[in-house]
Parts: C-alpha cells; sequence; structure tokens
C-alpha cells in the first residue's frame, strides 16, 4: 500500500514567484475606500505577502481606480495584487492575477485571458473540486470555508482541517485556507497542511491593523518551521 502523503509532514510548497503565506482579502465594510491604501499598506508591513481587492459592489471604473492605487504602493515592495472575480478589471489595472470562485468564470477561461505568467486562484467549496480544476492551470487552490465565516453572503459549508488536508493530498498547487481564521487557527490550518492562510476581519477589522497581520504572520511561520523541522 501506498503511504499517504500526509504520513509524515510535508515542506511547504510555493512556485519561487508566489508566496501566499498570508494572504489579505480586502472587504469595503470593513474598510472605505478613502483608507485603503493605508490599511492594505499597514497590513504588509506587518507580514502580509499577497493581497486580493475584493469589492462586489463597487463599480467597473472604481475597481479599477482601487486597483491603480493599490498597484502603485504594492508593486515597489514586491507584493502582488489580485482582484476577485473581475477579469476585466484585472487587465485594466494591469494588476497581478485574479481570484475565481465556483460561480465566476471558470479558471481555464481566466488563464486564457489574463496570460501565463498571472497569478490565477481558485475557491474549492468541496474536495472534490481541487482535482476538476487541476486542468485549468491555477496557480493556488483556495479551501473556502475552512471555518464558519460572516464575510460571504452565501458561504458554502465549512470544510474544516480535514478538508484542508483532503485537498492538500489532491493537488500539487499551493493550497491556501480561508473563512474565520485568526492567529490561532491559522497555525492549525498550516499544520493541516495549508501553504498560507487568507484572511479578511482578523486583519482588516483590528484597531492596529499591522500588529494584527504581525501576529498571524508569527503564527503561520512558527507552524511552518514545525512541518520543516518535522
Amino acid at each position: 500500500m501506498t503511504p499517504s502523503r500526509h504520513s509524515r509532514p510535508r515542506p511547504p510548497r510555493e512556485p519561487d514567484d508566489l508566496d501566499v503565506r498570508l494572504y489579505l482579502v480586502t472587504d469595503p465594510a470593513l474598510v472605505p475606500a478613502e483608507r485603503l491604501v493605508d490599511a492594505v499598506l499597514a497590513a504588509v508591513e506587518g507580514g502580509v505577502t499577497l493581497v486580493q481587492l475584493r469589492d462586489k459592489v463597487a463599480d467597473g471604473r472604481a475597481l479599477v481606480e482601487a486597483a491603480r492605487a493599490l498597484l502603485d504602493v504594492l508593486r515597489p515592495l514586491g507584493v502582488p495584487l489580485i482582484v476577485n472575480d473581475r477579469v476585466d478589471v484585472a487587465m485594466a489595472a494591469e494588476a497581478d492575477g485574479v481570484h475565481v470562485g465556483q460561480r465566476d468564470l471558470a479558471v481555464s477561461d481566466a488563464r486564457r485571458l489574463m496570460g501565463p505568467r498571472a497569478i490565477v486562484g481558485v475557491s474549492l467549496e468541496t474536495v472534490e473540486q481541487a482535482t476538476t480544476v487541476e486542468g485549468g492551470d491555477p496557480s493556488y487552490v483556495a479551501v473556502s470555508p475552512v471555518y464558519g465565516t460572516p464575510t460571504k453572503t452565501h458561504p458554502a459549508a465549512p470544510l474544516g482541517l480535514a478538508g484542508v488536508s483532503a485537498v492538500c493530498a489532491r493537488t500539487e498547487r499551493p493550497v491556501v485556507g480561508i473563512g474565520g481564521i485568526d492567529a490561532e487557527r491559522a497555525a492549525d490550518v498550516i499544520r493541516a497542511g495549508a501553504d498560507g492562510v487568507a484572511v479578511v476581519s482578523a486583519i482588516l477589522a483590528r484597531a492596529d491593523v499591522e500588529a494584527a497581520a504581525r501576529s498571524i504572520r508569527s503564527a503561520i511561520d512558527a507552524a511552518r518551521g514545525e512541518r520543516e523541522s518535522g
């Protein structure tokens, strides 16, 4: 019988040019447009490695303007910006990539439009979807949600840590956990096999955004260190 991939801890894996350790997802309900750049910069100072612009309400022009404003400050820092769902906005702003869900544009179509060098992420709502999205060449897959979360209007059932481990066993892509994750849970998600976590309110709803990000990044790095030494 072939040993389980998780019979021993596996080291984190990522493409050389993609760091998914601490992935910030913006939310206009938590940070208004006029404070977005400052909040994101504070989060990056605290250790965020990847940023997703997510706003289901703003029109296309406002999203392009927000994306360009973020790119102006993130590009010099080497932190990629991706846009949730809106491939047109990502292309117009010349963002680094796009993230799609199961009811958005197909991964394969997003990849074809964005090109081979773009970051194209996809949310998975079931373990089985980890296999079906492979042909679309995603840059990473997001287990969504790991825990219950108030930041999505129609969330799927939480997959839990067992779901994270099961997805990791089915894909060689970097795996990101999202949904209800704080510093303590972040470490658990990494121990379950994920390469990073995506966070919304645990960073942006805090009075000190930088300190909140630093606390979660510290927990992630400690858990990754445990896996690498194991």
